[in-house]
């Protein structure tokens, strides 16, 4: 096998779960973390609890953001869309000409921004789907049977780097998969978070809460809106994309909900311009009919609005 040695930005749900994984496969892997995370890392280890299996590193490669490191073969960013710009800068210095970046943010705003950094050529399509958090003692909380990570270079082609990387990913205890249209995957993947964020976010419940306030024919409606405007952007979801979120934005009882809507549950910041707000600006651009989307965006950009005020007036009020 190819020796690849790994960065990986963030130690959280996401990016715990998939390098512990790698780790523990044996992997050359290092978790770039911001020194409160590390400090907590370094007492307690990194703890994955997973119906795959339970993993404990007590001592797990670590670097603080600011460290000096060195150029790295692969820099997997896995990091929330609004701390992309802090992400960009933590992993510049392990970036090299040869460096293969592999992101795994929602929605596709990022992609042109790690380009516009990094060069096109930097860049790999990455995305993954699994449910995963962090609990109230700082380990990775696996709680679905999905753990899939996807990747493939944006053009499609088969390049020797590509093939490396999957080499690397291979037997890494996650289901991994090498696509061949990547861009295809990314808008697909779109269309079903968006519409999970809006229905969810906007109706402030579970699928199943909407679900049993008749809220399927809305749920259906925005599945199409947003549909509507990836055909429209060249990347028509396929029959089973669009029956598999009809199916999830329909079921009786699922307690199914975007993360984003969590982030509103507890008051924290939100995906909801990269993941709903890039999305109408695109539709916008493409002349899509749109109604229900600009509404769940406005109420993402209220909300923002709402904690913007409500920090300057904490900050006013003094301690």
């Amino acid at each position: 096998m190819n020796h690849n040695r790994i960065l990986v930005l963030g130690a959280g749900a996401v990016g715990g779960y998939f390098g512990g994984r790698m780790l523990a496969a044996g992997r050359d892997v290092t978790f770039l973390v911001r020194p409160h995370r590390y400090e907590r890392l370094r007492a307690s280890g990194l703890r994955i609890s997973s119906g795959h299996g339970d993993l404990h590193f007590a001592d797990p490669p670590l670097a603080r953001t600011g460290d000096t490191l060195g150029v790295f073969d692969t820099v997997l960013i896995a990091c929330k869309a609004y701390d992309l710009d802090s992400a960009i800068a933590a992993v510049r210095p392990a970036v090299g000409p040869e460096t293969a970046i592999l992101p795994l943010l929602n929605g596709m705003a990022h992609i042109g921004r790690l380009q516009d950094v990094f060069g096109r050529e930097a860049i790999v399509g990455g995305l993954c789907h699994i449910g995963v958090m962090l609990d109230g003692d700082g380990g990775v909380r696996h709680f679905d049977d999905r753990h899939r990570l996807s990747y493939g270079e944006l053009d499609g082609r088969r390049s020797d780097r590509i093939e490396r990387l999957h080499e690397t990913l291979d037997g890494c205890g996650f289901d991994n998969r090498l696509s061949p249209d990547i861009l295809r995957d990314l808008w697909e993947k779109w269309v079903l978070l968006s519409s999970l964020a809006g229905v969810t976010c906007l109706m402030r419940g579970q699928v199943g809460d909407v679900v049993a306030a008749d809220g399927q024919a809305f749920a259906r409606a925005l599945l199409v809106e947003c549909a509507a405007v990836a055909t429209a952007a060249g990347f028509p979801p396929s029959e089973a994309c669009l029956q598999t979120g009809d199916a999830a934005l329909t079921a009786a009882g699922s307690e199914n909900a975007a993360s984003t809507f969590r982030d509103i549950d507890r008051g924290g910041p939100t995906e909801g311009d990269h993941v709903v707000g890039d999305l109408v600006a695109r539709g916008r651009a493409l002349g899509c009919d749109m109604a229900l989307l600009p509404l769940v965006d406005l109420h993402f950009r209220t909300y923002a609005a709402r904690q913007h005020r409500e920090s300057l007036e904490r900050r006013r009020a003094g301690p």
